[in-house]
């Protein structure tokens, strides 16, 4: 299942959560996001219950696009027990999203 992290449930949602989350900043309007989407939900199906995986919106939670200096879109971005350790820019092939799941897994 695929998950929408908002300026309001990022910090239970994300943060907070007992398993690695995995964030994926976008925008409708981008090209390179819109590749992207098959994929992150695809994994999001594949690793349901080891790692949440969901989307935010950038133009929509402008907040929690700031407070994580998302400049460029996509962003992947991973945390673990709360900290960000990983952060991806730009678009990429499933096995190496997937790679850098396995690496906090």
């Amino acid at each position: 299942m695929e998950y929408k992290f908002t300026t309001e449930n990022f910090d239970k949602e994300v943060l907070e959560a007992d398993v690695p989350v995995l964030v994926d900043f976008y925008a409708d309007w981008c090209g390179p996001c819109k590749m992207m989407a098959p994929v992150v939900e695809q994994l999001a199906g594949e690793y349901e219950g080891k790692i949440k995986i969901g989307k935010c919106n950038i133009d929509e939670e402008e907040a929690v696009r700031a407070r994580y200096g998302v400049m460029s879109i996509p962003t992947m971005k991973i945390f673990v027990q709360g900290k960000e350790t990983v952060s991806l820019v730009g678009a990429m092939s499933k096995d190496e999203l997937e790679n850098k799941i396995k690496e906090v897994l």
